[in-house]
């Protein structure tokens, strides 16, 4: 069995390491020492992995470089995000590269998870290993892609239940990374023809699901406009064998909200200008911009005055039962209601204060402290929301209050029943 290390410890990584921590030593190596200190103790922030799991594991927590020499098979899985100009951010993956440039040695392999272009690991990363290290790759170090495919809060779809695709530069490293593989993912792997081939998939896989989930929502902007149920319409068209059951809402995170600008970046680079795909992109980053418009619109026929109202937002993490807030467009909704002069509360149990301030500058309150506002935008779809019953609901509004119900979770007769001014995606 190969001495294994894996660089960045987040949503990706772990679950890397804990899966091999779980039948070999493993170096756990991250440059953030809040999170490695409650990866000693037990605790993993992101709710992923049950602290008697992370205890059944053997692993060493580092942020020291050194500690990487007695690896020979580094897998690096940093986030790859874009910056606010919409374009690739590889600094943490070419900084990954530079540490792990520092530690190889002759006969060593290096995998890539983090989601990049096509052409990145070879274009962009190698000349990094090569330079921090002396080497030559393909003589002295391998290097191949295995594209991550966890799925942030699913318990179901975890690390080693997913087919794992896997790459190398050539025969020999396909084999060597395939069988470490194996060795923990229950489900197998599939070898991808190159390395090229492997990045491509990753990013088609997530802009598949984009492109898909920006058809419904302008589906869902144009049955609002004809006073259609949008989920009434879904229901009916899914009743046929072939029809793809997307659901309207807000796209963010690290994934579906960022990946196909990977693939655009390195098309106009190339000289080719997609059309398709940055149309969906943009129709899903104005999700939140016309969910807010919406819930004034909405305020407005309940003959509340805007200027000063309070609403009350449900949520801010990117998806659902999970404490991830990267790249959450919730924040969307947030900024465009105070464009109107609304005062905003938001509430979200699985959210992290610290990083809610940190990140968007926005102090969650807790769900009883909630003052009664004059709308309630259930942005995610959180158990505790779901469960949440419409006399419960009813004492978050006021009079004339409205609820604004993002991600379909409230049943629209059942609201007019209760008298609670109601508008759904």
């Amino acid at each position: 069995m190969r001495a294994i290390s894996v660089i960045g410890l987040g949503y990706v990584g772990l679950p890397v390491a804990v899966a091999f921590g779980q039948i070999a030593h493993v170096i756990g190596f991250d440059i953030n020492p809040n999170r490695l200190k409650q990866l000693r103790e037990g605790i993993d922030s992101t709710g992923e992995i049950p602290a008697e799991v992370l205890a059944s594991t053997e692993i060493l927590f580092t942020s020291l470089v050194e500690d990487l020499k007695k690896a020979d098979f580094h897998i690096v899985a940093v986030p790859t995000p874009v910056n606010e100009a919409k374009q690739p951010d590889l600094s943490l993956l070419i900084k990954a590269s530079e540490i792990v440039g520092c530690v190889l040695k002759k006969g060593d392999i290096v995998v890539y998870e983090s989601t990049v272009y096509p052409g990145a690991t070879e274009e962009d990363c190698v000349p990094v290993l090569e330079r921090s290290s002396g080497l030559t790759c393909g003589v002295d170090f391998k290097v191949g892609y295995s594209p991550e495919r966890i799925n942030p809060g699913d318990k179901e779809h975890t690390f080693t239940k997913i087919l794992k695709i896997v790459s190398g530069q050539d025969e020999e490293s396909l084999d060597i990374i395939a069988s470490v593989y194996e060795s923990v993912v229950k489900a197998g792997v599939y070898r991808a023809t190159s390395i090229k081939v492997a990045e491509a998939a990753k990013v088609i896989e997530n802009t598949q699901r984009d492109l898909n989930i920006a058809f419904v929502n302008e589906l869902a902007m144009i049955f609002d406009l004809m006073g259609i149920d949008t989920n009434e319409v879904l229901a009916a068209a899914s009743t046929k064998w072939n029809f793809l059951n997307f659901k309207p809402g807000l796209v963010g995170g690290h994934c579906i909200g960022v990946d196909p600008y990977y693939l655009t970046h390195k098309a106009e680079k190339l000289g080719y200008s997609p059309q398709v795909i940055l149309s969906g992109r943009k129709i899903n980053d104005g999700m939140g911009k016309f969910i807010a418009q919406r819930t004034i619109k909405e305020m407005i026929k309940s003959g509340l005055q805007i200027l000063g109202a309070k609403v009350t937002v449900l949520g801010l993490t990117f998806k659902e039962n999970c404490p991830d807030l990267r790249n959450s467009k919730v924040i969307d909704i947030i900024n465009e209601l105070h464009d109107f002069g609304v005062e905003v509360q938001v509430s979200d149990q699985y959210a992290d204060s610290n990083e809610a301030l940190e990140y968007y500058g926005v102090s969650l309150v807790s769900l009883d402290k909630l003052k009664p506002a004059n709308a309630v935008v259930i942005a995610v779809a959180h158990q505790l929301y779901l469960d949440l019953p419409a006399e419960e609901l009813k004492k978050l509004l006021k009079s004339k209050g409205v609820l604004i119900d993002v991600k379909g979770t409230k049943n629209r007769t059942q609201m007019i029943e209760k008298n609670i001014p109601f508008w759904q995606l």
